[in-house]
């Protein structure tokens, strides 16, 4: 197999998976919408059906696109086509909190999957290449939830993570 050959084959099986979250995504919104309108009769928030096909749909969508983010990376993709890709996801974002905010004031969307995708995107762009710190930095990471919940637990000023500005880091409690 060619070298040209293995590259689109990595993009289609990226490509695939993308297709898949989307149309998978737009599935399970078209139910949501389903149940807001009283058609379906279902409990997105805590019926595991629902909860884990939610947390499967934003995996995949967080893992292509940080896929995608590596092999670009890998190919040198200039500056330029970043912030041309990122604007367009930034955009979608904002379009997101304004139609969720149109609908639903009181509890619109100020920082969803794609305002996370945009900024996690910036996070991978700007550490591709620390290498083995890479290690440590993903296990701090992984255990900021630990803390910032031992913070919370003995009241050692991490009151301020529940802050509606702070929220969006997932460390309330």
């Amino acid at each position: 197999m060619s070298n040209n050959a293995e590259v689109n084959a990595r993009y289609v099986a990226i490509d695939t998976l993308r297709g898949l979250a989307m149309v998978w995504m737009t599935g399970f919104h078209f139910c949501f919408d389903l149940q807001q309108f009283g058609y379906l009769k279902a409990n997105f928030y805590a019926d595991p059906l629902w909860t884990w096909q939610r947390v499967a749909i934003v995996s995949l969508f967080v893992f292509c696109a940080g896929f995608s983010q590596a092999v670009a990376v890998q190919q040198g993709q200039p500056w330029s086509r970043f912030w041309k890709r990122w604007r367009q996801i930034a955009f979608c974002a904002l379009l997101v909190s304004a139609g969720s905010y149109a609908m639903y004031p009181q509890s619109f969307i100020y920082f969803g999957i794609l305002h996370g995708v945009a900024l996690m995107l910036i996070v991978v762009r700007l550490s591709a290449h620390w290498g083995r710190w890479l290690w440590l930095t993903g296990a701090v990471a992984l255990a900021m939830p630990l803390i910032a919940a031992y913070a919370h637990s003995t009241g050692s000023g991490a009151e301020f993570l529940n802050e509606k500005w702070f929220n969006w880091l997932g460390l309330i409690s």
